[in-house]
């Protein structure tokens, strides 16, 4: 069963909407459900989506010439980070400086239309999302690297492994992500209705930046008896969400509740870290991290009790622990 939260945002106008919060993905919002791409969709990805693509010190250029900004610290073995909604590369500064030390090298992109990348009129749909981190990998000719996916994030890096494969993958870890699939539909009952994301969108429309600043209660759990609130993460979550273009912002809504991650978790092989608090009120475990866990074949699930969904922030240093130990294994 979804919690309350859901079903109070299906019930409520727009106006009210936009100050309770919001799932965490980016993408693009399509005319009916996306779905994992076909044997032949993924080779053919995989033959032509680097044609042409550029690499900088700082920026890749995709095919299309959208420019990504991307961060490359350190030595060792490799970490690819993928953010989540409404943020970017930023997101992940205190698990990067934290395995920096570590010895590890830590890389992470800002998704096109976020962050510090270029705002393109199109592309904001998971395999497009799949395939610019694919030409950074590939540019980068990683190997044998673990990817960490947080919130919209997880469901990048299922499909990234669901559209390109595991050649250049040794783990994978999906944190409070928002796999396996969000919405409510005939063969996943348990999603949340189709109007719960058309006021997430009408939010957008009429005050982003309200509620950039009203979710970010919620999605720290901030609004829980006894919580501290930090408003230097408020603004900060707000920075970030302000730096994220209008249009991905819209359409991130519809490609993280549209789209079915059920096949891509299915084709991961290898070992697999999920990571969900109890208290997530934005991507609830009971949809999400338990039912990633019965579709990954090779996984651990670990619950982190009152944790938030923003737990990469408020539960920093118990993640982190658990990111070295899962890459040390």
């Amino acid at each position: 069963m979804l919690n309350n939260f859901f079903l109070k945002q299906a019930t409520q106008p727009a106006r009210v909407a936009r100050r309770n919060l919001m799932l965490g993905a980016a993408g693009a919002a399509a005319a009916g459900l996306v779905t994992a791409p076909t044997l032949v969709e993924a080779k053919a990805a995989a033959q032509t989506h680097t044609a042409g693509a550029k690499l900088s010190s700082n920026t890749i250029t995709a095919q299309d010439g959208t420019v990504l900004y991307y961060k490359d610290w350190g030595s060792g073995p490799a970490v690819v980070f993928s953010h989540g909604y409404p943020l970017s590369s930023d997101a992940w500064e205190n698990q990067m400086m934290f395995l920096l030390h570590k010895g590890f090298r830590v890389i992470a992109l800002d998704r096109r239309g976020f962050g510090r990348s270029s705002q393109p009129g199109k592309g904001y749909d998971f395999d497009t999302f799949a395939d610019d981190l694919a030409t950074l990998v590939e540019l980068l000719d990683l190997r044998q690297a673990t990817f960490v996916g947080h919130s919209m994030g997880g469901g990048e890096v299922a499909r990234y492994i669901g559209r390109h494969g595991e050649k250049r993958v040794a783990k994978a870890a999906l944190i409070a992500a928002v796999t396996p699939f969000l919405l409510k539909t005939e063969t996943n009952p348990h999603g949340a209705p189709v109007e719960v994301f058309d006021g997430f969108r009408a939010a957008v429309q009429a005050d982003r930046s309200q509620w950039n600043k009203d979710v970010s209660i919620p999605y720290y759990s901030y609004n829980r008896p006894g919580a501290k609130a930090s408003e230097g993460v408020r603004q900060e979550y707000w920075r970030q969400g302000q730096a994220t273009g209008m249009l991905a912002a819209y359409h991130a809504i519809g490609a993280f509740s549209e789209t079915d991650f059920r096949e891509d978790l299915k084709k991961i092989s290898v070992p697999t870290l999920i990571v969900h608090g109890s208290d997530d009120q934005i991507v609830p475990l009971e949809i999400s991290g338990k039912l990633s866990k019965s579709l990954v074949k090779n996984s651990e699930l670990i619950i982190y009790e009152g944790g938030s969904h923003g737990l990469i922030v408020t539960q920093k240093d118990r993640l982190n622990a658990d990111l070295l130990a899962f890459l040390k294994t």
